[in-house]
């Protein structure tokens, strides 16, 4: 289980969004991590890789965690609206639940819900 200094680290660190950075930081080696209902991708590094190529589209991106964050035990449950200006000037935003299990002060599972329609950048007017 978190502590509450550790789960309030890990939202600061990506409201910075030091996403990349928040995965090495609290994600256990081996964990996985999954969009829906899509097959889990293993490994903190698989996870920092992802990151960084999202981060690298994008030419700015806002994350905020909406309270409250909900605890129970090894369980969490994080909801997130991210929104992404692109490269290109298109913009997507998003909003999802973050269900995750912890193992001790790091993240072992992860699985995200949200609207896949939410992904198709918008161009602006």
């Amino acid at each position: 289980m978190p502590t509450t200094e550790t789960l309030e680290r890990f939202i600061a660190r990506v409201e910075q969004n030091a996403h990349v950075e928040a995965v090495e930081e609290f994600y256990a080696p081996d964990s996985t991590m999954r969009e829906n209902n899509a097959a889990p991708r293993t490994g903190r590094d698989v996870h920092a890789n992802a990151e960084r190529k999202v981060m690298g589209r994008a030419k700015s991106v806002f994350s905020q965690c909406v309270r409250p964050v909900f605890v129970n035990g090894d369980h969490v449950v994080i909801r997130w609206i991210f929104r992404f200006e692109w490269l290109d000037g298109s913009v997507t935003r998003m909003e999802e639940l973050a269900w995750q299990r912890w193992e001790g002060e790091r993240i072992a599972e992860e699985q995200f819900f949200y609207d896949p329609a939410q992904r198709v950048p918008v161009r602006p007017a």
